[in-house]
Protein backbone atom coordinates (compact mmCIF):
# COMPACT_ATOMS: atom_id res chain seq x y z
CA UNK A 1 0.00 0.00 0.00
CA UNK A 2 1.21 3.50 -0.85
CA UNK A 3 2.59 5.77 1.55
CA UNK A 4 0.94 9.73 1.26
CA UNK A 5 3.68 11.57 2.81
CA UNK A 6 3.14 15.30 4.24
CA UNK A 7 5.97 17.81 3.72
CA UNK A 8 9.26 17.19 6.05
CA UNK A 9 8.02 13.26 6.23
CA UNK A 10 11.16 10.57 5.63
CA UNK A 11 10.97 6.95 5.12
CA UNK A 12 12.83 4.17 4.55
CA UNK A 13 13.39 2.33 0.85
CA UNK A 14 15.76 -0.52 2.00
CA UNK A 15 15.78 -0.95 5.65
CA UNK A 16 14.56 -4.64 6.62
CA UNK A 17 15.11 -6.38 3.49
CA UNK A 18 12.59 -4.88 1.48
CA UNK A 19 14.76 -6.20 -1.83
CA UNK A 20 13.86 -2.69 -3.07
CA UNK A 21 16.24 -2.28 -6.31
CA UNK A 22 14.68 -0.51 -9.10
CA UNK A 23 13.08 2.37 -8.64
CA UNK A 24 10.79 4.46 -10.67
CA UNK A 25 10.34 8.42 -9.77
CA UNK A 26 7.34 10.29 -11.29
CA UNK A 27 7.00 13.91 -11.43
CA UNK A 28 3.97 15.52 -12.74
CA UNK A 29 1.84 18.69 -12.90
CA UNK A 30 -1.03 20.33 -14.19
CA UNK A 31 -1.61 24.18 -15.50
CA UNK A 32 -4.38 26.01 -13.95
CA UNK A 33 -7.48 26.59 -15.55
CA UNK A 34 -6.90 29.17 -18.51
CA UNK A 35 -8.72 32.72 -17.25
CA UNK A 36 -7.66 31.88 -13.18
CA UNK A 37 -4.30 32.33 -11.83
CA UNK A 38 -2.85 32.11 -15.02
CA UNK A 39 -4.50 35.34 -16.12
CA UNK A 40 -4.22 37.27 -13.14
CA UNK A 41 -0.60 36.95 -13.11
CA UNK A 42 0.16 37.41 -16.20
CA UNK A 43 0.99 34.40 -17.79
CA UNK A 44 -1.17 34.65 -20.81
CA UNK A 45 -1.54 32.08 -22.97
CA UNK A 46 2.16 30.88 -23.09
CA UNK A 47 2.79 27.31 -22.21
CA UNK A 48 4.39 26.71 -19.34
CA UNK A 49 7.57 24.26 -19.90
CA UNK A 50 8.49 23.03 -16.06
CA UNK A 51 11.66 20.38 -16.03
CA UNK A 52 12.48 17.94 -13.92
CA UNK A 53 16.40 17.23 -12.67
CA UNK A 54 18.58 15.87 -10.58
CA UNK A 55 20.97 16.52 -8.47
CA UNK A 56 23.87 14.66 -7.45
CA UNK A 57 25.32 15.36 -3.96
CA UNK A 58 27.71 13.66 -1.70
CA UNK A 59 27.47 13.40 2.55
CA UNK A 60 28.19 16.94 2.86
CA UNK A 61 25.36 17.89 0.57
CA UNK A 62 27.27 19.29 -1.64
CA UNK A 63 27.71 18.62 -5.31
CA UNK A 64 29.83 15.65 -6.47
CA UNK A 65 31.78 16.90 -9.17
CA UNK A 66 31.47 21.29 -9.85
CA UNK A 67 33.98 20.75 -12.67
CA UNK A 68 32.11 18.12 -14.73
CA UNK A 69 28.63 19.52 -14.71
CA UNK A 70 27.29 16.08 -16.49
CA UNK A 71 28.46 13.98 -13.32
CA UNK A 72 26.43 16.27 -11.29
CA UNK A 73 23.42 17.42 -13.00
CA UNK A 74 20.66 14.90 -14.92
CA UNK A 75 18.04 17.04 -17.08
CA UNK A 76 16.80 17.16 -20.62
CA UNK A 77 20.41 18.06 -21.63
CA UNK A 78 22.24 15.39 -20.40
CA UNK A 79 19.51 12.53 -19.76
CA UNK A 80 21.58 9.62 -18.84
CA UNK A 81 24.48 9.49 -15.37
CA UNK A 82 27.65 7.72 -16.40
CA UNK A 83 27.38 5.17 -13.83
CA UNK A 84 24.22 4.03 -16.09
CA UNK A 85 22.12 4.26 -12.44
CA UNK A 86 20.21 6.98 -12.81
CA UNK A 87 18.32 7.84 -16.17
CA UNK A 88 16.00 10.84 -17.10
CA UNK A 89 12.97 9.42 -19.45
CA UNK A 90 12.77 12.95 -21.41
CA UNK A 91 11.75 16.10 -21.38
CA UNK A 92 7.59 16.67 -21.36
CA UNK A 93 7.03 20.39 -22.66
CA UNK A 94 3.37 21.08 -21.66
CA UNK A 95 2.56 18.97 -18.30
CA UNK A 96 -0.62 17.48 -20.29
CA UNK A 97 -2.40 14.69 -19.58
CA UNK A 98 -2.64 12.65 -16.72
CA UNK A 99 -0.07 10.61 -14.70
CA UNK A 100 3.06 11.14 -14.68
CA UNK A 101 4.51 14.18 -16.95
CA UNK A 102 8.43 13.23 -16.17
CA UNK A 103 10.05 9.97 -15.24
CA UNK A 104 13.52 9.23 -13.72
CA UNK A 105 14.75 5.75 -12.94
CA UNK A 106 17.33 5.09 -10.53
CA UNK A 107 18.94 1.54 -9.84
CA UNK A 108 20.09 1.66 -6.16
CA UNK A 109 22.59 -1.07 -5.88
CA UNK A 110 24.53 0.58 -9.33
CA UNK A 111 24.40 4.42 -7.66
CA UNK A 112 28.25 5.23 -7.25
CA UNK A 113 29.44 5.46 -3.46
CA UNK A 114 30.40 9.31 -3.42
CA UNK A 115 26.75 9.92 -3.92
CA UNK A 116 24.79 10.32 -1.40
CA UNK A 117 22.08 12.52 -1.78
CA UNK A 118 20.25 12.23 -5.00
CA UNK A 119 17.55 15.55 -4.84
CA UNK A 120 14.77 16.16 -7.08
CA UNK A 121 13.56 19.38 -8.54
CA UNK A 122 11.69 20.88 -11.01
CA UNK A 123 11.88 24.31 -12.48
CA UNK A 124 9.70 26.20 -15.22
CA UNK A 125 11.84 27.46 -18.11
CA UNK A 126 12.15 31.06 -18.25
CA UNK A 127 9.95 31.44 -16.03
CA UNK A 128 10.91 35.60 -15.77
CA UNK A 129 10.40 36.36 -19.37
CA UNK A 130 7.44 34.80 -19.38
CA UNK A 131 6.22 35.72 -16.26
CA UNK A 132 5.13 32.70 -14.85
CA UNK A 133 5.68 31.12 -11.91
CA UNK A 134 4.37 27.98 -9.58
CA UNK A 135 1.06 29.71 -8.41
CA UNK A 136 -0.05 28.62 -12.10
CA UNK A 137 0.77 25.35 -11.65
CA UNK A 138 -1.99 22.53 -10.03
CA UNK A 139 -1.62 19.23 -9.00
CA UNK A 140 2.18 18.53 -8.29
CA UNK A 141 3.35 15.50 -6.84
CA UNK A 142 6.24 13.05 -6.81
CA UNK A 143 5.88 9.50 -6.40
CA UNK A 144 8.10 6.21 -6.18
CA UNK A 145 7.45 3.47 -7.88
CA UNK A 146 8.78 -0.26 -7.10
CA UNK A 147 9.75 -1.17 -10.58
CA UNK A 148 10.08 -5.00 -10.15
CA UNK A 149 6.78 -5.63 -8.36
CA UNK A 150 4.97 -2.48 -10.54
CA UNK A 151 4.01 -1.14 -7.18
CA UNK A 152 3.71 2.35 -5.43
CA UNK A 153 5.86 3.15 -2.69
CA UNK A 154 5.09 6.36 -1.69
CA UNK A 155 3.51 9.75 -3.04
CA UNK A 156 4.12 13.42 -1.82
CA UNK A 157 1.87 15.44 -3.00
CA UNK A 158 2.64 19.57 -2.94
CA UNK A 159 -0.36 21.67 -1.56
CA UNK A 160 1.63 24.36 -0.63
CA UNK A 161 1.05 28.01 -2.46
CA UNK A 162 3.98 28.18 -4.28
CA UNK A 163 3.24 31.81 -6.02
CA UNK A 164 5.96 33.81 -7.07
CA UNK A 165 8.38 30.75 -6.92
CA UNK A 166 10.22 29.75 -10.27
CA UNK A 167 11.90 26.50 -8.81
CA UNK A 168 10.97 23.46 -6.38
CA UNK A 169 12.92 21.24 -4.10
CA UNK A 170 10.68 18.85 -4.51
CA UNK A 171 12.26 15.51 -2.78
CA UNK A 172 15.56 13.35 -1.77
CA UNK A 173 16.55 9.49 -1.65
CA UNK A 174 19.61 9.76 0.07
CA UNK A 175 21.87 7.14 1.79
CA UNK A 176 22.47 7.07 5.60
CA UNK A 177 24.54 3.34 7.14
CA UNK A 178 24.31 1.82 3.92
CA UNK A 179 20.36 2.29 3.82
CA UNK A 180 18.18 4.36 1.24
CA UNK A 181 16.05 6.82 2.67
CA UNK A 182 13.16 9.41 0.92
CA UNK A 183 12.94 12.72 2.17
CA UNK A 184 9.62 15.10 0.92
CA UNK A 185 10.92 18.01 0.94
CA UNK A 186 8.65 20.75 -0.98
CA UNK A 187 10.69 23.84 -0.74
CA UNK A 188 9.89 26.49 -3.08
CA UNK A 189 12.77 28.75 -4.92
CA UNK A 190 12.17 32.28 -5.90
CA UNK A 191 14.93 32.53 -8.80
CA UNK A 192 15.53 29.19 -11.35
CA UNK A 193 14.03 30.19 -14.39
CA UNK A 194 17.31 29.19 -15.47
CA UNK A 195 18.47 25.36 -13.66
CA UNK A 196 21.62 26.59 -13.30
CA UNK A 197 20.48 28.21 -10.08
CA UNK A 198 18.96 25.39 -7.93
CA UNK A 199 22.90 23.68 -9.42
CA UNK A 200 24.41 26.89 -7.29
CA UNK A 201 22.64 26.01 -4.34
CA UNK A 202 24.41 22.98 -3.42
CA UNK A 203 28.15 24.15 -4.17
Amino acid sequence: MSINLQKGQKIDLTKGGSGLKSVMVGLGWDEAPQGGLKALFGGGNKSIDCDASVILCGEDGRIVDPNNINNTLIYFGNLRHISGAIVHMGDNLTGGGDGDDEQIMIDLPGVPQNIARIIFVVNIYDARSKNQHFGMINNAFIRLVDNEKRTEICRFNLTENYSGMTGLVVGEIYRRNGEWKFNAIGQGVQEASRLQSLVDMYR
